[in-house]
């Protein structure tokens, strides 16, 4: 629905976008800082994970990306948004 993608977008936007990029490619600048090569959430590496995967790092964290404070249910719809950003 238009209202759990907006709700899910913020959520990204809150979170996610400062190192993912608003469009998912990943920001160059917090990849430098950050030391890491890549941090695209749309590109071959990501695509290849299952969702239970990628649910784990988001839960947990992943390097230096922290675990998220949301809900299951948040968590699945920040995923939702990531796979709408892939396409």
């Amino acid at each position: 629905t238009l209202a759990a993608d907006a709700g899910a977008k913020a959520l990204y936007e809150k979170s996610c976008a400062g190192c993912h990029g608003a469009d998912g490619k990943g920001n160059e600048k917090m990849a430098t800082v950050l030391g890491v090569k890549d941090l695209s959430l749309v590109g071959k590496e990501t695509k290849s994970k299952s969702d239970d995967e990628l649910l784990k790092v988001i839960a947990e964290g992943r390097g230096k990306m922290p675990a998220s404070k949301y809900t299951k249910e948040e968590q699945k719809q920040v995923l939702g948004y990531v796979h709408s950003l892939a396409k």
